[in-house]
C-alpha cells in the first residue's frame, strides 16, 4: 500500500484533518473541550515536526478506558502489514465488510481499509438503523462484521437479527470481554464469531481465534497473528510488537520497539491468549486479589445486568471493598443473586445504582469515572484512608 492510497481513504471517512505533515481522524461529537484539547494538541505536534512527515502520520485517537485524548502515530506499512496478516489468518481475501463501527475508532477504520486494500466491498450501515431491523442485504462473496459485545448481545434478541448475523463468514467482536452467557448464545445460535485481542496501538487485532475454534468451545483471544509479536512481562502484563506497531504518540519523541499494554494475560498450552484483566484495575482486599472482569463475568450470567462494572472503594478494614456498579433502570438486590461461581473474598460487598453510565467517545466504559462516580455516593468526603497497593512495573 502506498501512501496516496492510504491518504484518500482516510478522505474517504469524511473525518480527516490535514496539519502540518499529520493526517487527524477526528471524531464528529467531540465536545467543546475535547476540540479545543485536539487543537491544542495537533497546533504544537506541527511545531515540534518537520513539513513533512514520512513514518506515523496518520493518527488515530487511543483514549484507552481513561478517556483523555491521544493518539497514536500510523502509516501505510504498519497499517499495511495489519491487513495482509488478517487476511493470512483467516485465508480471506478480498475482504467484504458491513460497517457498523464509528470510522473515526481503529476498528471502524481498519474494516474499511481492509475492504479497500483487497478490492472488496464496504457496506457503512447506521448501527441505530440495524437494531431497530433495518439490516442491509448481503448478497455474494464472504462478508465480515465487526461489533462490541453490547451490540451482539442486543442482535441476539431477535430471531431475524439472528439468521441474519449467520450470513457472515466472520462476526468479530472486540471492544471488551464476552460474558460465558453471550458466548454461549452466540454458540447456540451457530454464529461464526471471532475473539480477538488488539487496540489503537497495534492496528487492531493482534490475535484471534477462528470460527471453527469458537464454535469447538474456545473462549480465548486466540493466537498471534502473522504481523503480530506477543508476550508476557513480569507479572504477566502482556506486551506487544510486530510489524502493525504504532509508531508513537503525537507529542511524543518515543518510538516504540514494544508496547506494554497494561492488561495481564497467559497463554494456554496451545499458544492461545488469554486475557485476564486490566493491570491497574485489580482490587486488593483483605490482601487478596480480585480481578474486576471475573466477577464482572458472574454477575451479567445471572441475566438480571444490562451493564456492570466492579471497582475497589476505600475500607477501613480490607483497605478495599468489592463493589458492583450498574446503571438507572432496574432494582437490583445482591441478596437475590446466585454467585456461587465467586469465592466470599471475590464477591461484591455492596451493589450502587450510580446517576449516569459514563463512557468514553469509543463506546468503552470509562472506569475511573464510574469509581469516581461510586466514591461521591459512599465516600462524599474523599478517600480517606484508601490504600492502593501498586504492582511491580512491568518488565
Amino acid at each position: 500500500m502506498e501512501r496516496a492510497e492510504l491518504e484518500q481513504i482516510a478522505a474517504e471517512t469524511g473525518l480527516a484533518e490535514k496539519h502540518g505533515g499529520y493526517v487527524f481522524l477526528c471524531d464528529p461529537q467531540w465536545t467543546l473541550a475535547q476540540r479545543a484539547a485536539f487543537d491544542a494538541l495537533s497546533q504544537s505536534a506541527v511545531r515540534n515536526s518537520k513539513s513533512e512527515v514520512s513514518t506515523g502520520w496518520l493518527c488515530l485517537a487511543t483514549g484507552g478506558t481513561g478517556g483523555a485524548l491521544k493518539f497514536a502515530r500510523h502509516d501505510e506499512r504498519t497499517l499495511g502489514a495489519a491487513v495482509t496478516g488478517f487476511c493470512r489468518h483467516f485465508g480471506l481475501q478480498p475482504v467484504n465488510a458491513v460497517g457498523v463501527l464509528p470510522l473515526h475508532h481503529v476498528s471502524g477504520f481498519m474494516a474499511l481499509l481492509r475492504c479497500r486494500a483487497t478490492g472488496g466491498s464496504y457496506l457503512p450501515w447506521d448501527w441505530r438503523k440495524l437494531e431497530a431491523g433495518h439490516r442491509p442485504p448481503i448478497r455474494g462473496g464472504s462478508w465480515t462484521l465487526s461489533l462490541v459485545p453490547t451490540q451482539l448481545q442486543r442482535l441476539l434478541r431477535s430471531r431475524a437479527a439472528t439468521a441474519w448475523l449467520r450470513r457472515f463468514e466472520l462476526v468479530l467482536i472486540g471492544g471488551g470481554p464476552v460474558w460465558p452467557d453471550l458466548a454461549a448464545a452466540a454458540a447456540r445460535a451457530k454464529l461464526r464469531i471471532v475473539l480477538s485481542y488488539g487496540m489503537t496501538e497495534t492496528a487492531a487485532m493482534i490475535t484471534a481465534q477462528t470460527p471453527e475454534e469458537f464454535l469447538a468451545g474456545d473462549r480465548s483471544s486466540g493466537r498471534v497473528l502473522p504481523h503480530g509479536r506477543v508476550r508476557l512481562g513480569r507479572g504477566g502484563v502482556i506486551r506487544v510488537g510486530g510489524r502493525s506497531l504504532f509508531r508513537g504518540y503525537v507529542g511524543s519523541t518515543a518510538r516504540p520497539r514494544e508496547h506494554a499494554t497494561g492488561d495481564l494475560g497467559a497463554f494456554d498450552p496451545a499458544g492461545r491468549l488469554r486475557v485476564l484483566g486490566r493491570h491497574d484495575d485489580v482490587i486488593i482486599t483483605g490482601g487478596k486479589k480480585v480481578q474486576p472482569a471475573l466477577v464482572e463475568a458472574a454477575l451479567r450470567a445471572t441475566g438480571r445486568f444490562s451493564d456492570v462494572a466492579v471497582v475497589g472503594l476505600p475500607h477501613p478494614e480490607w483497605g478495599e471493598e468489592v463493589v458492583a456498579c450498574h446503571p438507572p433502570g432496574r432494582k437490583i438486590s445482591l441478596a437475590g443473586l446466585r454467585l456461587e461461581a465467586l469465592t466470599a473474598y471475590q464477591r461484591p460487598k455492596r451493589l450502587l445504582t450510580l446517576p449516569a453510565w459514563p463512557r468514553n467517545a469509543q463506546g468503552k466504559l470509562n472506569r475511573p469515572a464510574v469509581r469516581a462516580l461510586a466514591l461521591t455516593l459512599t465516600h462524599p468526603r474523599g478517600e480517606r484512608g484508601r490504600q492502593r497497593h501498586a504492582f511491580p512495573e512491568a518488565g
